[in-house]
């Protein structure tokens, strides 16, 4: 089977142009009345190419506020669902009628997702309309194209970038770094640079007892089992209340900068130590910068029987919320059992890049809803309506309802998810997205 094409989303308020646009880019007027078996009359595809390009075209509902108008809030759910799934999206505005309150709403939407959008300033006639279109740079989504789609002044433009920007892979997901970037990163003292010392087979950062030897982040190549990696050791993260020196303070602001880039972490704890509140705090920003995660507990030789056990629990139980991360009990200093850790670095990288297709998705969740309903809230009971896997890189799930899903049940879902795939190491986000673009997650 042929890959899926890449996917553009034309949404918009009612009445830019969207379907004429569309029929534009098509290129004839038969492709947006044949409308795609099984899809709502609301959301249309149909085939695109330009210069040797081919692309889907998806036309969607004027997206509008309206939250008392069930017809309204289909219609905008199904221009959410075209967004999540688009790999790039045209957010058509009216250059004749200025920003509208309908504008804003969608660009407020689609303000998180701006690396995917180009603003199509359509209805653009003359050149005096043309540059009174950079007014829309307001909506914060960058500086719009003009263009006439019912004349065709501009869509040749248009489209010459639309292609720049459609991605290599179908799947629109970034591509990867030939070489990952593996922060290592956890309190001061740990056995961080001993680690990087070990791996690396050279005494290439100064290790000392003296916590927060190691200020700025060191970059070093290494292979594990026959694979790369660029190690990233930083400089222990210390509670702000505690850094006396600006020079400390400032390396752990340039650590947290190299685990945002980071696609994956090695935590490190020390378990002759125990894990303490400060562990959990640099647990909780690994989870949540959306990188691979594994976690050390190291010094585990060094400890006796009553300590390990204790610091087993203590994993479970303070960093409970990471507990889809491995763990590896090592000796950075002996380098005991750390043949393992370039099996776990290649299966939570892999994991992290896991994609569940579209089908597969909608049918397990819809099985998972009818075994396990939502709760009834005020009354009702939420529904879900159509789930996509919007982003891979983490894996991020985006579910379209009818009404309100609490944390505890977008839980059970990310439980039964990782039990029906292996997502190891890898932190699954979940967002939900309701009528009238009002968004919530987790």
């Amino acid at each position: 089977m042929s890959p899926p094409k890449p996917l553009v989303a034309v949404v918009g308020r009612p009445n830019v142009g969207k379907s004429t646009l569309a029929n534009r880019i098509v290129g004839h007027r038969a492709a947006v009345v044949q409308e795609k078996p099984g899809v709502t009359r609301d959301r249309r595809e149909f085939p695109a190419e330009w210069n040797g390009r081919s692309f889907t075209v998806v036309d969607t509902g004027g997206w509008q506020q309206g939250k008392d108008a069930d017809l309204i809030e289909d219609i905008c759910i199904q221009a959410e669902m075209a967004i999540a799934s688009a790999d790039l999206i045209l957010f058509v505005v009216d250059a004749q009628g200025g920003i509208t309150t309908d504008d804003a709403a969608v660009a407020r939407l689609l303000r998180p997702e701006a690396g995917r959008v180009v603003m199509v300033a359509n209805k653009a006639d003359n050149d005096a309309v043309s540059r009174e279109s950079g007014s829309f740079n307001r909506l914060g989504l960058g500086e719009p194209m003009p263009v006439s789609a019912i004349h065709g002044h501009g869509v040749a433009d248009l489209l010459d970038v639309l292609v720049r920007r459609l991605p290599d892979r179908p799947d629109g997901d970034v591509v990867e770094d030939q070489v990952p970037d593996v922060a290592v990163i956890g309190r001061p003292n740990v056995g961080k640079s001993t680690l990087l010392n070990r791996l690396v087979g050279d005494e290439r950062v100064l290790v000392s007892p003296v916590p927060g030897t190691t200020r700025d982040p060191i970059d070093v190549m290494i292979e594990l089992d026959g694979a790369a990696y660029r190690l990233i050791d930083t400089a222990g993260m210390r509670r702000k209340p505690k850094m006396s020196e600006d020079v400390e303070f400032f390396s752990v602001l340039r650590a947290q900068e190299v685990l945002r880039r980071a696609h994956a972490a090695l935590l490190m704890v020390d378990a002759a130590d125990g894990v303490t509140h400060q562990d959990q705090r640099i647990a909780r920003l690994a989870a949540d910068s959306g990188a691979a995660l594994v976690i050390l507990a190291n010094k585990w030789d060094a400890a006796d029987l009553e300590r390990r056990e204790q610091t087993t629990y203590e994993l479970g139980a303070r960093l409970g919320f990471a507990g889809w991360a491995p763990v590896l009990r090592i000796s950075a200093l002996t380098g005991a059992r750390l043949h393992r850790l370039g099996p776990a670095l290649e299966t939570v990288l892999e994991n992290r890049t896991r994609r569940i297709p579209t089908g597969v998705l909608n049918r397990l969740i819809t099985e998972l809803a009818a075994e396990h309903p939502p709760p009834v809230r005020r009354g009702r009971r939420p529904r879900i309506l159509f789930a996509a896997q919007s982003r891979s890189v983490p894996p991020t799930i985006a579910l379209f309802v009818k009404g309100k899903l609490d944390r505890p049940y977008l839980r059970f879902l990310e439980r039964r998810l990782r039990q029906a795939y292996d997502f190891t190491g890898t932190p699954v986000r979940i967002v939900v997205r309701r009528g009238g673009g009002r968004a919530g997650g987790r």
